[in-house]
């Protein structure tokens, strides 16, 4: 029996797609192969995507062989599907540096490379980037292939379809790759599905559909038509299709996303053509190649650091639960007591802790997709009917549907409730997913009722409280991670809306929080007790509406007024300031200092690295009351200012 000599590597010879197109296929098959193990070895030590990138590695090999990239623009629709597609565009070096303080982004960001030419941390943008690049060249004179990889969930979206609409009637030279991951549209065929794949996108078949079409433009209007719908019927009753035709969008598919003896003439006879937008429908299976993430029930889509050979991944021990299955438990608990209670998720049954909340009640759980507007109008729409919608969505994703929170819900002041998980800092994910702007972009709507929870168990209570609440729109948000360990009530407390509490009597200076930065505040007093100050900790609980009266209170008792938050500019520290002002407590001599997400777009790193950069942590909150008090022109200590504030 011949011995066979093992193969050479490939993949360390690739150090940009250039080096790709002097491959054979043959070779370029191995290349793929080195490619998956070098992505799950990488993200086993980082942690991050995987399943979509694994999903995607026959495909990015056959991208980068067949187009001219970065000259050719190719979108990774949604980014972390281009774990594999950093490793071959000059990466490689640095891919174990993945979603740490420092290192490569999980998402394509335009800053890191030439070969992402558009940023895609949220969802189902790439068509509309795409196709205003492919205006662009036009405009500018400069021949260029634009190509938009869309998949993982990402054709939920309606704005996917408005950008197809848009293309197909501009007849655009645009190349969208569905990448149908989870068999949500139609399986591939096997080979008659490659073969009619290869026979529709090659110049024969265009050729000859090209010049039927000049012949039937000589024919009258009537003829003209049969014409053009007796083909379409006929090449999408073999190939699929139909609705993206309708678009303006010439189909080919499905076909195999794993074969390259499929994908590679597909593709070829796609970038020669030269006609208007194409759609390639490819079928890829995620976490391909690996079977842990094969076998698992969300395919790995977001790990922790795992063990290769087995799977196992290193989940971080804590004593408390996660905010995220907090509500979860709290939300089933009112559930159980009010039928009323409806939950909406926009494509996140996990991450949002819905998927317990459907275990319980699936005919009361509505997972719409990645259709942010969509879930938003659509619980309005519960509301009118007297249901009491709960609609969970992380912060950064709740922006794409802030017209529908102005005018389907808040202008109308229907009792939606809404959720927000990841508020503030979310670490490795980094800037497209930081929760910043909720608390300033949902605080300007009338009506809205705004609230944060300090730890675990006053999220038990908030949930409650929204759930009792009919009066208009409430919303509140927790950030990710685990809570701080405290007790937890046996049942959700309904709190009086708008009334915040004290929870440490000091002096001289106050510490008024909003969100999780309690316990920080609480680290915080300590270490200022052992410089000889004793400052007073009040826990807001509401930003909207603000509670004058606790506000006023700390300004007549104390020389500094600090407010502490997980927001950006613009959020409580500003409805605070508003209120002081108008007040007249600047007349007076206080010293205001707000802490907050600094005005910039931070990139991951871990939390505790983030909020300390951001001046958020214990040691931050020292440092600026000290700073206040050496401005401070009043006398320490003052007995008119020693009183309790209470």
């Amino acid at each position: 029996m011949a011995h066979t000599p093992p193969q050479t590597p490939l993949l360390d010879g690739i150090n940009a797609p250039s080096d790709l197109r002097r491959l054979t296929d043959a070779e370029l098959r191995q290349v793929a192969d080195e490619l998956r193990s070098e992505v799950i070895d990488a993200v086993s030590m980082t942690g991050g995507h995987l399943g979509a990138g694994l999903g995607v590695v026959e495909l990015t090999v056959a991208l980068h062989a067949v187009f001219n990239t970065p000259d050719d623009r190719l979108i990774w629709d949604v980014g972390h599907q281009a774990y594999p597609h950093k490793v071959l565009t000059g990466r490689r070096d640095r891919i174990r540096t993945l979603r740490q303080k420092d290192g490569l982004s999980g998402f394509t960001r335009r800053a890191e490379s030439e070969y992402d030419p558009f940023g895609a941390g949220h969802s189902s943008t790439s068509i509309s980037a795409g196709l205003g690049m492919a205006v662009a060249s036009a405009l500018k004179g400069e021949s260029r292939n634009v190509v938009a990889v869309i998949g993982d969930g990402s054709m939920s979206a309606g704005m996917a379809y408005e950008a197809m609409n848009n293309a197909g009637a501009m007849d655009a030279r645009l190349v969208v790759i569905l990448n149908d991951n989870d068999m949500s549209i139609a399986p591939p065929t096997g080979a008659m599905s490659a073969y009619l794949a290869r026979l529709v996108s090659g110049p024969a078949y265009r050729g000859l559909r090209d010049k039927a079409k000049s012949i039937a433009e000589h024919l009258p209007r009537f003829f003209q038509d049969k014409a053009r719908k007796t083909e379409e019927f006929a090449r999408s009753f073999l190939t699929g299709g139909t609705m993206f035709e309708e678009m303006g969008f010439f189909y080919v598919g499905p076909i195999d996303g794993h074969n390259l003896d499929h994908l590679l003439p597909v593709l070829r006879n796609v970038r020669d053509a030269q006609s208007g937008p194409v759609l390639v429908h490819v079928v890829t299976k995620k976490g391909k190649g690996y079977d842990p993430a094969e076998n698992a029930a969300d395919k790995y889509h977001g790990v922790s650091r795992f063990n290769v050979v087995t799977g196992a991944q290193a989940k971080p021990k804590s004593n408390a639960p996660s905010y995220t299955a907090t509500f979860a438990k709290s939300l089933i608990a009112e559930a159980k007591r009010d039928p009323d209670i409806v939950a909406i998720t926009a494509a996140m049954p996990s991450g949002t802790g819905l998927d317990k909340f459907a275990n319980e009640f699936p005919e009361r759980t509505f997972d719409v997709g990645i259709a942010e507007q969509h879930a938003v109008t659509f619980a309005a729409g519960l509301a009118t009917e007297g249901l009491k919608p709960f609609c969970a969505i992380y912060s950064t994703f709740l922006q794409r549907g802030y017209d529908q929170i102005v005018h389907d819900v808040a202008l109308q002041n229907l009792p939606v409730r809404f959720a927000i998980d990841r508020a503030g800092y979310v670490g490795a994910d980094g800037a497209t997913h930081v929760g910043g702007f909720d608390t300033a972009y949902l605080g300007t709507l009338p009506n809205m009722v705004l609230m944060a929870p300090s730890d675990e168990a006053e999220l038990i209570h908030m949930v409650a409280t929204a759930a009792a609440y009919d009066d208009g729109p409430i919303a509140f948000r927790f950030p990710r991670g685990d809570g701080v360990g405290v007790e937890m009530p046996q049942i959700g407390e309904i709190l009086p809306i708008g009334k915040g509490r004290i929870v440490r009597k000091g002096a001289s200076i106050a510490l008024l929080n909003y969100g999780t930065r309690l316990s920080e505040c609480f680290a915080a007093a300590e270490m200022l007790q052992a410089q000889g100050l004793n400052p007073t900790i009040a826990d807001a609980r509401f930003a909207k509406p603000l509670d004058n009266d606790l506000i006023d209170g700390l300004v007549r008792t104390h020389d500094v007024l600090i407010t502490i938050e997980e927001s950006a500019v613009g959020g409580f520290a500003a409805f605070v300031a508003d209120h002081l002002a108008n007040s007249g407590a600047f007349d007076h001599g206080l010293i205001f200092r707000t802490l907050h997400l600094p005005d910039e777009y931070y990139e991951q790193a871990s939390q505790t690295e983030q909020y300390a950069e951001a001046g958020l942590d214990r040691a931050g909150i020292v440092k600026t009351a000290l700073d206040a008090l050496s401005h401070s022109q009043k006398s320490l200590p003052h007995s008119a200012r020693d009183a309790d504030p209470a």
